[in-house]
């Protein structure tokens, strides 16, 4: 009777929390409780949200009054490259060169502070910020040939390469295209250093592989640069072993401040080790999905469409799988009870993506299965996400960056079904939302700007580009927190802020729901939540 009369105590005045945030403006993405001005948390959990916090309140409680300021749950982006963006962080960015010389320039500033013979490595850039031409070894060679140089495309299909890096890697008129990739040759079939999809393996396979060290930098370095955007959570779209043992080694050293869902790459030696021991499921690390691939990229015109490119009538993209050994992956991860997740841009790919999915998917299923990127889609094939309870996982500001050539590459017909975010969810099909970083910018508050605006930074188009397929600021929010976390099997434990989820949360400088559009751009982070630990705060 007495420990009876104490718990019924203890439940009347409840539990001391270790954290108590007042006078807040909360959006909790939660429907059960939409608003609140308060929030308790213990334990790295939410404790109470909203109402009277004096029953929380302890000796060692600590208090703060956010006098006003918007609380939002932590930010989670459901499709990076954790390490691309730690390797830029370490290389140099050409997101926004605007001609060959000026990339030309700042691969000889990268190359005078290397070592002599170490190879020149950068990112982002892209063709159509001079006007569409592809770019030309010799464009680098003129400036560098004393050692390689190899650039990724913004986009990550596509590399640009000096003859220096074509004499390494033994490629000549004579290589043939290896299988999903294209070399590009000039009008005698001479390569003109620029590789598609899977021929960026003749060069990069002989590019040294980085030290176990290097990796676990430049993760670490991505991770924090995330919490600071107010990331709290990410999706790493196609890991490696040394990817997978460098978190471990970051979350031992409690140097890793938010949580990864990692996909495992391919099929190879690291998904058949979890082939045997099965998923690995963590507070900071999660490994229970594997990343395939069915076609390339847009921008560069590798992604597979039934009839050819609008603007290039010589070709329709490129699998860079076969659709039999695509059904075979598949086949293999799902009987393994592991969620398959597989970038598919094109109409062609996303059919085939769809059409092996269904092989395995009994109608209606909880196996969460995800087509990366679901960018342009047949009208017919968005009843078949329904049907198969199959997720899109698309990335806003791709829309508002591709806008600007799209419709030349696709035409009018194929537009109907590309970039169709509203048309999925007037279907009842949520939208896991995200970045692909480095291929876009990591910060998630741009994305979600994208996202209910359809405009670039400078507020074009007037209205937006398409904008019926718009989401509101809410619908926005959802697809940045609950969504993803549904995506990877945790929205019991993260994506709103609901007593008993995990304490990931933000506390922005400006209220991101009420404010103009293009304040949305500028608002910072003041502090980034996870577990109920402050892991970033504004000076």
């Amino acid at each position: 009777m007495f420990l009876i009369l104490v718990l019924v105590a203890f439940s009347a005045f409840g539990q001391v929390a270790d954290l108590v945030i007042e006078n807040a403006t909360v959006y909790t993405v939660d429907q059960t409780k939409p608003g609140a001005k308060s929030l308790a948390i213990k334990d790295g959990k939410f404790l109470a949200v909203g109402g009277d916090m004096k029953k929380h309140i302890g000796p060692k409680t600590q208090r703060i009054d956010a006098h006003g300021a918007a609380i939002i749950p932590g930010l989670i982006d459901a499709h990076v490259h954790l390490r691309g963006l730690g390797d830029l962080l370490e290389t140099f960015d050409m997101r926004f060169t605007k001609t060959k010389e000026e990339v030309a320039q700042q691969v000889k500033q990268a190359a005078a502070k290397l070592p002599a013979g170490e190879w020149v490595r950068g990112r982002n850039w892209d063709q159509t910020n001079w006007g569409g031409e592809f770019p030309n070894a010799d464009d680098i060679s003129k400036v560098v040939n004393d050692r390689p140089v190899y650039l990724t495309r913004v986009d990550g299909h596509a590399g640009w390469a000096n003859r220096r890096a074509l004499e390494l890697a033994g490629v000549s008129k004579a290589t043939p295209d290896p299988p999903g990739g294209q070399i590009v040759r000039d009008k005698d079939g001479n390569p003109t250093g620029v590789f598609v999809d899977a021929a960026q393996g003749l060069v990069t396979r002989k590019i040294p592989d980085l030290s176990f060290e290097q990796v676990k930098r430049r993760l670490k370095l991505a991770a924090e640069a995330s919490v600071k955007l107010g990331l709290t959570s990410v999706h790493d779209a196609g890991i490696g072993t040394p990817e997978r043992d460098a978190y471990r080694e970051l979350i031992r050293e409690n140097a890793l401040p938010l949580r990864v869902y990692a996909m495992i790459g391919g099929t190879g030696s690291l998904w058949q080790e979890y082939a045997k021991s099965g998923p690995e499921i963590g507070d900071h690390l999660t490994v229970r999905s594997v990343k395939l691939y069915a076609d390339g990229a847009l921008g560069s015109r590798g992604a597979a469409l039934w009839q050819p490119y609008s603007d290039d009538k010589s070709t329709n993209g490129l699998l860079v799988t076969t659709q039999e050994t695509l059904e075979d992956q598949i086949a293999e991860v799902a009987a393994k009870q592991f969620q398959v997740c597989t970038h598919a841009i094109g109409d062609r790919a996303n059919r085939i993506v769809l059409d092996s999915y269904a092989k395995v998917l009994a109608g209606k299923n909880d196996r969460r299965f995800r087509v990366e990127h679901a960018q342009v889609i047949s009208l017919p094939d968005f009843q078949r996400f329904k049907d198969f309870d199959i997720i899109p996982s698309m990335q806003a500001t791709h829309a508002t960056s591709d806008m600007r050539w799209a419709a030349q590459r696709l035409g009018p017909d194929r537009m109907a079904g590309a970039y169709a975010w509203r048309r999925f969810l007037k279907m009842g099909i949520k939208i896991a939302n995200g970045s692909d970083f480095p291929v876009e910018d990591p910060n998630p508050l741009w994305g979600f700007y994208a996202t209910f605006t359809r405009q670039d930074h400078n507020g074009e188009p007037k209205g937006g580009w398409i904008p019926e397929e718009a989401l509101t600021r809410a619908e926005a929010l959802e697809s940045f927190t609950l969504t993803p976390a549904r995506a990877a099997f945790e929205e019991n434990q993260k994506g709103s802020i609901t007593v008993g989820k995990l304490a990931d949360f933000l506390i922005l400088d400006r209220d991101i729901m009420t404010i103009a559009p293009k304040d949305v751009l500028g608002t910072k982070i003041r502090a980034t939540y996870v577990g109920g630990k402050r892991v970033y705060a504004l000076n």
